[in-house]
């Protein structure tokens, strides 16, 4: 079998959040790998008990002894948020420059792994080897301190990762991004770039960070009483934005929200918050003037634990907004997240708060790149090959067009599960590989498709009804049975419990072959009067007890 350079995305190709790729090198049939990134995406609230969505990664799982590192590109949740869940099942080590390390330990440190994954802490700018890749960072900007483009070299060329980026001239946090790097390596030969798509479809340059200061300083300025901000807690840059505007209004800050205080934290410990005061706590928040204080909440993409859907339902234990607040969300809603966040925003509107977003004022600016940024980064890298990645399918094919129209030689879609050769010869789709979701179970990962989250799912749209029988020596009825349901009946039907408790005894059989046999006579009876009374199947279930 000959020998390539390989590209398996099992995540973030065909949807924008949880990204896990994977770039493999040898012989098609059993090449060494290694991972890019291990993200999480959220849930829309449709799968009961689970709030948290991981990489379906049993792929890879099964040939872990081929799998060198792990390398992450940065700190998003996105991006490493699925490390501390998924570490045991590949048990290899993990690459990260110091910020995004950081992150990381803390989330070791909550799973009790800290002691046993094998973190590298890369500088910036860094080599590295890992397997058989020599890997390089190079500095980017985005949304949160040190975003790295990742270069990866092979006896096949090299192929770049974009990582997420912008090319922002003025970033508020960190260096812009190295486009003399860049060029240099463009200058050296670039096989292939896997590139961001996330803001494809967005004509010209993007803004940079630091064009937002003037109009948050001013929209603060011209409330008379209570302001918030939501964003995201990891948009380091947006928080020193909000920071430096609440300032200049004569304003202090209360952080509100478990993740900001984390983050916090981090910045600091990296020096990234050396200009800026310290935070009102939550708890003396209430006792300042309402136009000598602001607040920046979580929650900004409609999380219901977060603190502003608390707020928004009176149900923080500090922090009230009354009447006539201003709610600024500096952030733009991610896909799948639209009834989350409308469902807050309406509650606050409800109570006389005005809301404002990145439709009504200029609040918010991507940290992805615009067509002029990618067209920007084509030029400095001259790729021969262009394969999108982080985006859904309008923005892999948008990006694809666009690629081919800027000169590219060679651009195409691939999805997860699709395995490419990059080179030689590329791109070439050789291999699907299955891949899917797992929900974040309490503390285990369990598959979408399985008896957990699908009888879940069941229970909760159908009802549960529970039967308990007790049987003498003869296999009859000792009692009359016992039916209990939730989720099902009325106060004012408990009628249909007794009619299904009378199903239930006349199913009895006391000449039965067995127990089971019994059981799922009565499971069936149950559930019939449901369906003919009410119109639902309910996951029954039956306990049988012999005296």
């Amino acid at each position: 079998m000959s020998e390539g350079v390989y590209w398996l995305p099992l995540g973030g190709a065909g949807e924008i959040g949880m990204n896990v790729y994977l770039y493999g090198l040898g012989p098609e049939d059993d090449p060494d790998w290694v991972m890019v990134d291990c993200g999480i995406t959220f849930s829309d609230g449709s799968v009961p008990g689970v709030d948290v969505i991981l990489p379906e990664i049993g792929w890879i799982e099964e040939r872990r002894h081929r799998l060198a590192g792990i390398i992450l590109t940065h700190a998003h949740e996105d991006h490493l948020g699925a490390v501390h869940h998924l570490w045991r099942r590949l048990r290899c080590p993990v690459y990260a420059t110091p910020f995004t390390a950081a992150m990381l330990r803390g989330k070791l440190t909550e799973a009790r792994l800290e002691n046993q994954v094998p973190l590298h802490e890369i500088p910036l700018s860094g080599s590295f080897q890992v397997g058989p890749f020599k890997a390089r960072y190079v500095t980017v900007t985005h949304s949160i301190p040190e975003p790295n483009l990742l270069l990866l070299e092979t006896p096949h060329g090299h192929i770049a990762h974009s990582g997420d980026f912008k090319l922002d001239p003025a970033p508020v946090i960190g260096e812009a991004t190295d486009e003399a790097a860049l060029k240099a390596l463009g200058d050296a030969g670039i096989t292939a770039l896997v590139c961001d798509s996330t803001n494809v479809l967005t004509d010209g340059d993007g803004e940079s960070e630091s064009d937002l200061l003037p109009d948050l300083t001013r929209l603060i300025g011209e409330a008379p009483g209570q302001v918030a901000v939501t964003c995201f807690a990891t948009n380091v840059g947006r928080l020193k934005t909000i920071v430096r505007a609440a300032m200049a209004n004569g304003r202090d800050v209360c952080l509100v929200g478990r993740s900001l205080h984390r983050m916090n934290g981090l910045a600091r410990a990296h020096g990234l918050f050396d200009d800026l005061p310290g935070f009102v706590p939550e708890k003396e928040a209430g006792y300042l003037p309402d136009d000598k204080l602001l607040y920046i909440c979580t929650g900004c993409q409609g999380e219901p634990r977060g603190a502003l859907a608390r707020i928004a339902f009176d149900g923080h234990r500090d922090i009230a907004f009354k009447a006539g607040a201003r709610v600024i969300f500096s952030a733009r809603i991610i896909p799948g997240n639209e009834l989350s966040v409308q469902r807050i925003q309406n509650a606050l509107v409800r109570r006389k708060i005005e809301v404002l977003t990145w439709r009504d004022a200029h609040v918010h600016v991507s940290g992805h790149p615009a067509k002029g940024e990618l067209k920007r980064m084509y030029d400095l890298l001259r790729p021969r090959i262009l394969m999108p990645m982080h985006g859904e399918s309008v923005h892999l094919r948008e990006q694809v067009r666009f690629a081919l129209q800027c000169g590219i030689p060679r651009a195409r879609v691939a999805e997860n599960g699709s395995m490419v050769r990059l080179a030689p010869d590329g791109p070439e789709i050789v291999d699907e590989v299955p891949v899917g979701r797992w929900g974040l179970d309490g503390i285990r990962a369990v598959p979408f498709d399985g008896a957990v989250l699908k009888g879940r799912g069941k229970a909760v749209f159908n009802g549960t009804a529970h039967v308990t029988l007790v049987l003498d020596g003869r296999g009859k009825l000792a009692t009359t049975p016992q039916v209990s349901v939730q989720g099902l009946i009325e106060e004012d039907e408990d009628d249909l419990l007794d009619e299904a408790a009378d199903a239930a005894a006349g199913a009895v059989n006391p000449h039965a072959r067995d127990d089971e046999e019994i059981s799922e006579a009565v499971r069936i009876a149950v559930r019939r009067v449901f369906r003919e009374a009410i119109g639902k199947k309910p996951t029954t279930s039956v306990h049988l007890v012999r005296l």
